[in-house]
């Protein structure tokens, strides 16, 4: 049954990451009028008008005698208006600039949020591959490092919360994997509602802020699980399993290119071992 579980799990993922490339290369065009992209930049053609225009992982670029009628948002990229566009709303780049050339023209308020200092984005900053690896490498360290002193934490103030994580993930990987893949899709469809919606703008970073959170705190327990596995000792400690699976997940998240496979499915079954946690039915039965 587990290596059923475990199959289903495999699937499930990789058809998701073939479904994620397949979104990021694909606009999506509401009623003809918001234009929306995941994982890339969206351009609105030239002489041609759009309600809205959105793109979510890369830039919003606005050609020559374009228009946008309400507003244009870039998440991890810039907003580019060419020579004679025009958003008649608002201008919003998180992470990103806002780029006007002569005669273009924003109607409403433009704000950039954590301007990226033009550091490895794309032709303002390229670098070579060992100095993009090098910051990689460091921000996963990091970020290993934070983990490590939140997992101890929660350890200590609730010893049974990591472990309970874990035996849900022994039990249920698959199950795991497939509310991991729900959320993810709960997260994308709701980030898109919002941003259509115009008045829940000011939610996304709150929605995005909670998913980080999520996936955070379930990834210490994928931690957890992988330590159990390695050092399969009864008598040692949760401390010491999780210390030993952090160390091995953050070792394999630092090889080129297959770190950012790691780091993914760190994520899924993160988020997906808190949500069966909170929303599963069953409870898991602590083995003896």
């Amino acid at each position: 049954m587990k290596w059923q579980q475990l199959i289903l799990a495999f699937i499930a993922t990789i058809y998701l990451i073939f479904a994620g490339n397949a979104l990021a290369q694909t606009d999506i065009n509401i009623n003809n009028t918001n234009l929306i992209r995941f994982g890339g930049s969206v351009s609105v053609p030239a002489n041609q008008t759009v309600e809205n225009a959105s793109a979510f992982g890369g830039s919003v670029t606005v050609l020559p005698n374009a228009r946008v009628l309400d507003t244009a948002i870039a998440f991890g990229g810039d907003i580019i208006l060419k020579s004679g566009a025009r958003v008649d709303g608002d201008a919003y780049s998180f992470g990103g600039k806002i780029i006007q050339e002569p005669g273009a023209i924003i109607g409403g308020e433009k704000a950039t949020f954590s301007d990226r200092h033009g550091m490895m984005y794309g032709s303002y900053g390229r670098q070579s591959f060992f100095a993009q690896y090098f910051f990689s490498a460091m921000f996963r360290i990091c970020a290993a490092v934070v983990a490590a002193i939140l997992g101890l934490l929660i350890l200590q103030s609730s010893p049974q919360f990591l472990p309970d994580l874990a035996e849900k993930l022994r039990q249920q990987p698959g199950l795991t994997a497939l509310w991991g893949i729900g959320g993810i899709f709960a997260i994308l469809f709701g980030t898109v509602f919002l941003a259509v919606t115009l008045i829940g703008i000011p939610l996304i970073p709150l929605l995005s802020l909670s998913a980080v959170v999520t996936s955070l705190v379930g990834s210490l327990g994928v931690a957890l699980f992988v330590g159990q596995r390695i050092d399969r000792n009864d008598k040692q400690s949760a401390t010491r399993q999780f210390l030993i699976g952090l160390a091995i997940l953050t070792v394999l998240a630092l090889i080129p290119f297959l770190g950012g496979l790691v780091v993914f499915l760190i994520n899924l079954f993160g988020l997906g071992v808190m949500l069966l946690w909170k929303f599963g039915k069953a409870q898991p039965q602590m083995a003896a």
